[in-house]
């Protein structure tokens, strides 16, 4: 198996979500292994701009040919923006999970800081997602 390369300035959860901050907001994704893991990607239910969700609530599901899988807020905050090309184009995922298959952009909450000291680093979660593809 060969090794994916996760971006050095994201975070990632244990459930395969990644984040990336940029001050007080956060773009929000599905990482590679889990697009692998789910296989074609079909349907994305986003979360509604407006909605404030926390760390480890659910904010989606994501459908593909193999499961339905819900999505986790790997933090606390206020969903600003979702990416609407998923709507027509759910392969997005597939095709870029870490780039133009984002789910959504959200303004970090008060409580940001502590939530995302509580997600894995990209080292770390190389080591975890390795882990998992072994069972």
């Amino acid at each position: 198996m060969s090794a994916v390369s996760f971006p050095k300035d994201f975070k990632y959860t244990k459930t395969h979500e990644w984040i990336k901050v940029t001050g007080k907001t956060a773009r929000v994704g599905l990482t590679n292994y889990a697009q692998d893991q789910l296989g074609e990607v079909v349907f994305v239910e986003m979360p509604e701009v407006g909605r404030t969700v926390k760390a480890g609530d659910i904010f989606g599901v994501v459908e593909s040919v193999k499961a339905v899988s819900d999505s986790y807020s790997p933090a606390g905050g206020k969903v600003t923006k979702v990416n609407d090309k998923l709507s027509d184009s759910p392969e997005l995922i597939n095709q870029d999970p870490h780039g133009e298959g984002w789910l959504f952009e959200m303004e970090l909450g008060d409580q940001a800081e502590a939530d995302l000291a509580n997600l894995m680093d990209q080292p770390a979660y190389e080591r975890f997602q390795a882990e998992a593809g072994e069972h």
